[in-house]
C-alpha cells in the first residue's frame, strides 16, 4: 500500500475514534490535558506561545488561549499562507480578530493582527490527527506544520487524546517530530 492511501486510512481511523466520543467525555479530556499543559515547566516559562484554534474534536485549545491572555502571555495563531504555502503566525488578543478563510480554519485576520517571527516563539503547541510514541505525527495533509518546523528552534509540545497516539507511523523524509506529546493521561518526552 502507498504511503499516500495508508495516511488516509489512518486519518479516517482516527476521525472515526474521535467522532465516537461523548461530549462530556471530550470536554474532561480536554480539560485534563489542559491541567497538565499549565503544570508543564515549557508553559510556564513561554512568554509567547504558537497554537491552533481547535475544530471538530481537536483537544479543545480555546480554554488553553483564554489561560494564555490571563496570564499575560503573548498569543499567536497560524495563518496559512496559501499563495507560497507556509504559515505565518500572528499576534492576537480577542477572538474577534479570526475569520474563516482556509478549509474552515479560524485564522488571524490579516489586517487586525501582527506577524511574529519563528524566533519570538518560544512555546509551540503542534496540531495533529495522529501521533506515534516517537513524536511523528500526522496532520490535516496540507503541509504546512512540516514546513514550519523545518526551521523553527524552541519548544514543540502536540496536544492530543491518548486515542491518537499509536506506536509507528509512517514517515517521509521531511517529516520532523514534535519534542512532547501531552494527552488526558500522560506526557510522552520524545528521545531525539
Amino acid at each position: 500500500m502507498c504511503m499516500k492511501m495508508e495516511k488516509k486510512q489512518l486519518r479516517s481511523m482516527v476521525k472515526k475514534r474521535l467522532s465516537q466520543m461523548t461530549d462530556q467525555e471530550y470536554q474532561e479530556r480536554s480539560a485534563q490535558a489542559a491541567k497538565k499543559l499549565f503544570n508543564h515547566s515549557a508553559w510556564k516559562e513561554a512568554n509567547t506561545v504558537g497554537i491552533t484554534v481547535s475544530r471538530q474534536r481537536e483537544v479543545d485549545t480555546i480554554h488553553i488561549i483564554e489561560q494564555a491572555w490571563k496570564q499575560e502571555k503573548n498569543t499567536t495563531v497560524p495563518r496559512c499562507m496559501v499563495e507560497d504555502n507556509r504559515l505565518d503566525f500572528r499576534l492576537f488578543t480577542s477572538f474577534e480578530q479570526l475569520e474563516v478563510v482556509y478549509m474552515d480554519l479560524k485564522e488571524p485576520s490579516l489586517l487586525k493582527t501582527k506577524a511574529v517571527s519563528p524566533h519570538e516563539v518560544d512555546l509551540l503547541i503542534v496540531p495533529g490527527l495522529l501521533f506515534d510514541k516517537n513524536g511523528y505525527r500526522i496532520g490535516y495533509g496540507g503541509g504546512y506544520y512540516d514546513r514550519y518546523l523545518s526551521t523553527y528552534t524552541n519548544k514543540t509540545i502536540a496536544l492530543a487524546f491518548e486515542c491518537q497516539i499509536i506506536d509507528t507511523l509512517p514517515r517521509e523524509p521531511f517529516d520532523l517530530p514534535v519534542q512532547e506529546i501531552i494527552t488526558e493521561e500522560k506526557i510522552y518526552k520524545i528521545k531525539c
